[in-house]
C-alpha cells in the first residue's frame, strides 16, 4: 500500500528511520515509459531525500536496448553523459510486496524526477507542468487509466530461445468476460488484484479479453498527477508479477497479426478548482456536455494527428491501427461510440468525463496523458467548436484528411515536430528530443529484415 501517511520529506524519513530495511528502492521513468533505477542504502537515500541525488542522465540517451542516440541534442557522447540532479517525491512511497527485506517487511519504492536542465524532456516533470496549466485556468484535472496485456507461458529465456514464436498464450482461444477463466486462473488474479490494493493503484475491473490469455484492468480514477503514477506503476509491477510466477505480461501495441491489439485507454474530466463542481457536466446541453467539454473534446479532436507519437510510441504501435481490429484510424469522436477516437461518456456530476481511446498499452502513461490533458486546454483556451460527432460505425465512414491520422511513426514524428501546439504546451527541448528518439526508432527497423519480407519475397520476386 501507499505508505501510512507519508507525505512529507519528514514524514518519508521518520519511515525509512523506524525500518529494519538497510537499502531503499527508488525509481524514475524514462522516454518510453519504462522504470529505471536503483536501490540506495539507508544513509545515502535520507541524505538524498533532503538535498536530492545525482543520476546519469543516460537513461534519455540510450532507446529500450540501452542503444545510444545519434541524433539526440540534449545527451550524447558531445556532452560525455554527466550526472544530472533528481528529487525523491516522498508521497510516491509505496510498499513493494513483490520484494521483501530484514524480517520480512516489504521494500519501500519512491520515484524519482528529474530537476533543472533534464527536467525539460522527464516525462513525469511533463505531465506536472501541463496539470499546473490546468490549475492556473482553473481546473483540477483527473484520470483513469485501461490497460489491455496478454499473458504467455513463457520466461524471458524460453521466449528469447524460441525467436518469439510459438510462443505459448495463457489460455487458449477467444473467451472475453469468462467466469471460467477466471476462477480456474483464481490464484494469479488474486495475487494481481491483492498487490494493487496494497500497492494504491487499486483496479477497478479486471476481466478476460477477447484472445487467448489477454486481460483488460481498469485502475481506479484519481487526480491525473496519481494517476499517472499508477498506470506507471501497474505496468512494471504487473510483469514482475508474472514472472515470479513462471508467466510473462507483454504491453506490447500488437504481439500478432492473428490478433486485435492491446490499447491502453484514458478517461479524462475536469472538476472547477473554484466549486468543486464537474467542468464537464451541464444537465441542461445535450447529453451533458458542458461548453467547457465540448471545447476540450474539440482540442482533443483538433490536435490529435500532431500528437499521435505520443499515443502511439513505437514502431509496434501502427501495426495495431489497421482496419477491423478495435482500433480508430481518424480523429473522430462520438458520444457513448466505441469505434470513435474519442468517446465521451455520458453521467453525472460525478461521472461525465471523455475516453481517449487511441491509445496503445505501450504508451509512457505520463505522456499520453500530457498530449490529451494538452490538447483538450488548447481547446478551452482556444474557445473551438468541436465538429458534429460520429453516429454509426465510424470504421466505415470517410472522413476529411485532416481527421486522418499518422500511419507511420516517422510520419508522427514529423508531425509532432511541426506542431504549434506542441512546442507551446511542451517547450521546444523535449518536442525536439522526443522526435528525435522516434526518429532514431524507426531507422533502427528500417536496418532489419522482417519474416513478412522473407516469405513474401525470398523465392518469388
Amino acid at each position: 500500500m501507499q505508505a501510512e501517511g507519508v507525505r512529507t520529506a519528514d514524514d518519508a524519513a521518520r519511515l525509512v528511520q523506524a525500518s529494519a530495511l538497510t537499502h531503499i528502492k527508488v525509481g524514475l521513468s524514462d522516454i518510453d515509459g519504462v522504470m529505471l533505477g536503483k536501490y540506495l542504502r539507508k544513509e545515502k537515500f535520507l541524505s538524498a531525500l533532503e538535498s536530492g541525488l545525482a543520476f546519469c542522465d543516460v537513461v534519455f540517451g540510450w532507446d529500450v536496448d540501452d542503444q545510444l542516440y545519434d541524433n539526440g541534442r540534449y545527451t550524447g557522447w558531445h556532452t560525455a553523459y554527466p550526472d544530472a540532479q533528481m528529487r525523491i517525491d516522498p508521497a510516491s512511497c509505496r510498499r513493494l510486496p513483490l520484494e521483501k527485506g530484514p524480517a520480512g517487511q516489504d521494500m519501500l519504492l519512491f520515484l524519482a524526477d528529474f530537476t533543472g536542465p533534464a527536467a525539460e524532456v522527464c516525462p513525469r516533470q511533463l505531465l506536472h507542468r501541463v496539470l499546473s496549466r490546468a490549475e492556473d485556468m482553473g481546473f483540477d484535472a483527473y484520470a483513469a487509466l485501461e490497460y489491455e496485456f496478454f499473458m504467455f507461458r513463457e520466461t524471458p529465456q524460453s521466449a528469447r530461445d524460441k525467436g518469439y514464436r510459438d510462443l505459448q498464450t495463457w489460455t487458449p482461444g477467444n473467451f472475453g468476460y469468462s467466469m471460467l477463466r477466471s476462477t480456474v486462473n483464481g490464484d494469479f488474479y488474486r495475487q494481481l488484484l491483492d498487490m494493487c490494493e496494497r500497492m494504491d493503484m487499486s483496479i477497478e475491473g479486471l476481466h478476460t479479453e477477447t484472445g487467448p490469455g489477454v486481460l483488460e484492468a481498469a485502475i481506479a480514477v484519481d487526480r491525473a498527477a496519481q494517476a499517472a503514477d499508477k498506470g506507471f506503476l501497474f505496468k512494471t509491477f504487473t510483469k514482475a508479477l508474472a514472472q515470479q510466477n513462471g508467466l510473462m505480461a507483454t504491453f506490447m501495441a500488437k504481439w500478432s497479426h492473428h490478433h486485435s491489439g492491446q490499447s491502453g485507454h484514458i478517461h479524462i474530466s475536469l472538476r472547477d478548482r473554484g466549486t468543486g463542481k464537474s467542468a464537464f457536466y451541464d444537465a441542461g446541453q445535450p447529453d451533458g456536455m458542458s461548453a467547457t467539454q465540448t471545447a476540450f473534446v474539440a482540442g482533443l479532436q483538433r490536435y490529435l494527428p500532431e500528437f499521435m507519437a505520443l499515443y502511439a510510441p513505437t514502431i509496434n504501435s501502427y501495426s495495431r491501427l489497421v482496419p477491423g481490429f478495435w482500433a480508430p484510424l481518424d480523429a473522430t469522436w462520438g458520444i457513448e461510440n466505441r469505434t470513435t477516437a474519442l468517446r465521451v461518456i455520458r453521467g453525472s456530476d460525478k461521472s461525465q468525463r471523455v475516453e481517449v481511446r487511441i491509445g496503445a498499452a505501450d504508451a509512457n502513461p505520463y505522456l499520453a496523458l500530457a498530449a490529451a490533458l494538452a490538447c483538450g486546454l488548447s481547446g478551452i483556451e482556444q474557445r473551438l467548436q468541436a465538429a458534429p460527432p460520429v453516429t454509426g460505425n465510424a470504421y466505415t465512414q470517410e472522413f476529411p484528411e485532416e481527421m486522418k491520422l499518422p500511419t507511420t511513426l516517422w510520419e508522427a514524428a514529423q508531425r509532432l515536430k511541426q506542431s504549434e501546439v506542441a512546442r507551446a504546451s511542451f517547450g521546444d527541448a523535449f518536442v525536439d528530443h522526443y522526435a528525435a528518439t522516434r526518429e532514431w526508432e524507426e531507422r533502427m527497423f528500417r536496418r532489419h529484415v522482417t519474416d513478412w519480407e522473407l516469405a513474401r519475397y525470398f523465392e518469388i520476386i
